[in-house]
């Protein structure tokens, strides 16, 4: 059976939104602003989970914003990531525009939880935020991989939303990106 891994970028106040400050957020491009010298150090962060994924899993944002870029990126994490198979949960589109990418068109919490068990490994989920808590509200985060940016915007989209209870999650592992970044994984905890 699959294992869904969550892999978000997120501030101290835990916001997700607009890190490349295109969207319009008035606090967006906190990405660039606050990698200071941290960006080789997270690229390699990314290859080595980029290497041991065998697929990713988006919502249609997200596809959408990662296949525009994906001609632009260049290296083994874009070649890794353009390789791999990819689902966009969406009941809106009815083609990906990412390569080798299918869409799951169906209720997304049978769907992905179909796509867990024909996949053996780790299903990386990247941004798509909706779709996060909407895998969180269901259980089927098995783990949450944080990089944690140095810096409190105090407004702006969190990754977790209100759920209808209590997700207890364990520690497994923390480490130090670079000089700034810090690194945390939580596993899903079977018993609080």
């Amino acid at each position: 059976m699959g294992k869904i891994v969550v892999s978000q970028n997120v501030t101290l106040d835990g916001v997700v939104q607009d890190p490349s400050g295109e969207g319009g957020f008035k606090h967006g491009g906190w990405f660039q602003e606050f990698m200071g010298e941290d960006w080789e150090a997270w690229a390699e962060l990314e290859l080595a989970e980029a290497r041991g994924a065998e697929a990713l899993l988006m919502g249609r944002g997200s596809d959408a914003y990662f296949a525009t870029r994906s001609a632009q990126m260049s290296g083994e994490w874009a070649d890794s990531l353009n390789r791999m198979p990819k689902y966009v949960v969406s009941a809106t589109i009815r083609r990906a525009r990412w390569t080798n990418a299918t869409v799951l068109a169906g209720e997304a919490v049978g769907e992905v939880t179909q796509l867990r068990r024909r996949i053996r490994g780790e299903i990386v989920v990247y941004a798509s935020r909706p779709l996060v808590r909407t895998l969180m509200e269901h259980d089927l985060v098995d783990e949450l991989r944080l990089t944690v940016f140095p810096v409190v915007l105090g407004a702006g989209e969190r990754l977790f939303g209100e759920t209808s209870d209590k997700r207890p999650m364990r520690l497994i592992h923390t480490r130090t990106v670079g000089n700034g970044l810090v690194h945390l994984t939580y596993e899903r905890a079977r018993e609080a």
